[in-house]
């Protein structure tokens, strides 16, 4: 019945639900409607401030982008070809299969959720051409299950990583959070988000909630479809590795010049990788407490360094950027909008306004699992959680500040929530989708299963668990 009633929206959603994209245009003019509705800012001061807070999220624009491109370069390099082939020969039957891609695919988000969808994608379709019989939609489901629900609260994990990283956010937002110096600086480092012992409680929990479900959804040997059953070759679908082209770094002729020499040299490989750890360790050496260190520009370089490594030479790392490329173009057209938007809201006060909204309706105690549901609401519309959270750090923040909750622990009730999102949204299956040449209407069956029984777990977590944490950190 869930299957069914899953393909059913999939059809509605693919025929009446726009690109992201239109929705950061619509949201836009939304909010102008808002301002000029619930403040007293005049027409051209709400432009203005449209136009002031339009570009001010470039750095973390490209830092988010590095995200994915980091991640890609990871997941394609020859040695974790090498792990996905190796785990491929270990499960035996369709259940376990389907499990054990799950597993791989939520705890790898918790360290890069760019990386988990690449490397788990590719790993689903290694077991698919090792295990007879196993449900090839099961399989392509269980490998963006990650995104669905451990990514945010890890490493990668947008609105973590903007509270921790100076200059990923407006100075407008950093005053709210400050609250007049309660909280220095208005940063929130990683240890009161991702490293609070309540969240990491939390992440065992779901990939245990996660994968029972996956495991009890997947049909038997026979029972489901695989990729023969649905006509798909896995043998003429290009993995991510087969088809590394550049027209920057041709393979070196038979006596390199040169330039190709030190194109396809591992020397500046190891120089590089050896100055870049050389720095990383006076960083945190220097640093009094190490994860309060921990920001998106430190982990860039760190995943930057690590996929130098494994890519070898200064050839092998473009061609891996290279393709990675494609992926971060609705990060770099949107993100504007979506600063724009945040510019109105923080510039006119329309925050003051719906952080009024979210304290009438909100006590201490429920302020946690109000902002997880309206995160997943959202995310429907919105389906990024770094731009998401730009548009609503500013009234989530203040009404924090109001009702007296912990700072760090709203931004891991809106990562909670903003995961769950993306198991009815497809935004963010369509770049692996490609790869396993089915639609989104062939999996969210599988995803809205997960959907449906991890949301009350997730509303009771941050509910119980938010209710042992102090005000403001």
């Amino acid at each position: 019945m869930l299957a069914r009633l899953a393909l059913a929206l999939t059809d509605w959603t693919e025929r009446w639900v726009p690109d992201a994209f239109i929705f950061a245009l619509i949201a836009t003019f939304l909010v102008v409607a808002g301002a000029l509705a619930a403040t007293s800012s005049s027409l051209p001061q709400i432009v203005d401030a449209w136009g002031r807070g339009f570009w001010e999220l470039i750095p973390f624009t490209l830092q988010m982008a590095l995200i994915i491109i980091t991640g890609h370069v990871l997941a394609t390099s020859a040695p974790m070809q090498r792990v996905i082939r190796a785990a491929a020969s270990w499960p035996r039957t369709p259940k376990s299969a389907v499990a054990l891609v799950t597993v791989f695919a939520l705890v790898s988000s918790w360290f890069n959720w760019g990386f988990s969808l690449i490397f788990s994608a590719v790993l689903a379709r290694e077991i698919a051409r090792r295990v007879e019989g196993v449900d090839y939609r099961a399989l392509a489901a269980a490998s963006f299950l990650g995104i669905g629900s451990i990514w945010a609260q890890g490493l990668s994990g947008s609105a973590a990583l903007q509270m921790a990283t100076p200059g990923a956010l407006q100075p407008q937002i950093r005053d709210i959070v400050s609250h007049g110096g309660l909280v220095a600086g208005g940063l929130i480092p990683f240890r009161h988000t991702i490293f609070l012992w309540q969240s990491l409680l939390s992440v065992p929990i779901e990939i245990v909630v996660v994968t029972a479900v996956m495991w009890l959804a997947t049909p038997p040997a026979g029972a489901g479809k695989t990729a023969r059953d649905l006509g798909i070759s896995l043998d003429d679908g290009p993995t991510p590795t087969s088809t590394l082209t550049s027209t920057l770094t041709p393979t070196p002729t038979a006596t390199p010049t040169p330039g190709q020499y030190l194109e396809h040299s591992p020397l500046l490989t190891w120089l590089v990788v050896g100055l870049g750890v050389w720095y990383l360790t006076r960083y945190f050496m220097q640093a009094g407490e190490p994860l309060n260190a921990i920001n998106l520009n430190i982990l860039n370089l760190a995943f930057l360094l690590l996929g130098f490594l494994l890519h070898r030479t200064p050839a092998g790392l473009m061609r891996a950027v290279q393709n990675a490329t494609p992926a971060v173009w609705g990060v770099i057209l949107q993100f504007p909008f979506y600063a724009g938007i945040a510019g109105i809201i923080t510039a006119t006060h329309l925050s003051d306004a719906l952080a009024g909204a979210f304290v009438r309706f909100s006590t201490q105690t429920t302020f946690p699992p109000i902002v997880a549901i309206y995160s997943a609401v959202l995310g429907v519309f919105v389906p990024s959680g770094g731009s998401k959270w730009v548009i609503i750090a500013p009234y989530v923040m203040q009404a924090a500040h109001t009702l007296h909750v912990h700072l760090g622990w709203c931004v891991s009730a809106y990562d909670l929530g903003e995961a769950l999102a993306n198991l009815v949204q497809p935004f963010w299956m369509l770049p692996i989708l490609g790869l396993f040449h089915l639609g989104a209407r062939d999996v969210m069956g599988y995803t809205i299963v997960v959907f449906f029984a991890l949301t009350p777990v997730v509303i009771v977590l941050v509910t119980l668990l938010g209710m042992t944490l102090p005000y403001p950190l």
